[in-house]
């Protein structure tokens, strides 16, 4: 088996296909929103560069670890190395903010959102995704926390005047795929009598989670290779929020 690689870092892995698509929707419907100076908080492994940056006038992306340089080699984008919060930008120096299934991570939530709130220029917007928190199948302990969406727009709602409430649906095929998922989920959590994916610190079950859910996803497309691999962006849709949505879409203005 080749070397199992963590499942928060969303890669073009075939095994990651279902979460990589819909993870790819978001920044397409982002760019058809944003212009000017844009921040990206959270770059990931770099996969929404080429989507956003043609889109914005100067696109400034942060993350605590860095993607490939040629990524960030093309005109007009900037990549810093940054743990947040607070950000390091002064006030007002951002058109736009996008951050996806970055703010589950974030130990103070609040404070992200009001240093998000400090660096947009008025009637700026911040466009976030996240785990719509009814829709996991189990705890995931890289997560600080996951958000109902009413839970989201509240946190959103305390610092911006306006929020968008939408979300990330999907097909047939989409639903098929997660139902199947469902299940593997749950044969493997039978084994855990204790229940101790809830008793246990957040850093103790990482390791554990990780390696569960990367053999759970290879064995999905082992049996099944085309279900897996045949999902793609347009099996998704941004619609309007609910509670069998995979992810939350918000927007929120200043």
């Amino acid at each position: 088996m080749s070397r199992i690689a963590t499942a928060e870092r969303v890669s073009v892995e075939a095994s990651d296909n279902f979460v990589f698509q819909r993870s790819l929707l978001a920044y397409h419907v982002a760019a058809e929103r944003i212009g000017g100076d844009v921040l990206e908080i959270g770059t990931g492994s770099g996969y929404g560069i080429e989507v956003v940056a043609p889109h914005a006038q100067r696109f400034v992306t942060i993350d605590k670890h860095a993607p490939a340089p040629e990524l960030t080699a093309r005109p007009g984008v900037e990549f810093r190395r940054a743990t947040v919060p607070p950000l390091p930008f002064g006030d007002a120096s951002f058109d736009c903010v996008i951050s996806f299934q970055v703010i589950e991570h974030i130990e103070r939530d609040a404070e992200f959102v009001r240093e998000i709130h400090r660096v947009l220029r008025p009637g700026g917007r911040f466009v976030v995704s996240t785990p719509n928190a009814p829709m996991s199948l189990t705890r995931n302990p890289w997560h600080v926390r996951e958000y109902t969406p009413e839970q989201l727009r509240e946190l959103l709602g305390g610092t911006f005047r306006e929020v968008e409430s939408l979300g990330v649906a999907g097909n047939e095929k989409v639903r098929s795929y997660y139902e199947r998922n469902r299940r593997a989920v749950e044969r493997i959590a039978r084994w855990d009598i204790f229940d101790l994916q809830h008793r246990l610190p957040r850093c103790l079950l990482q390791l554990p989670y990780d390696l569960l859910n990367r053999i759970n996803r290879r064995r999905l497309l082992k049996a099944d290779p085309e279900q897996t691999c045949s999902i793609r962006m347009d099996d998704y849709r941004i619609a309007p929020v609910s509670e069998d949505c995979y992810d939350l879409f918000y927007i929120a203005t200043k």
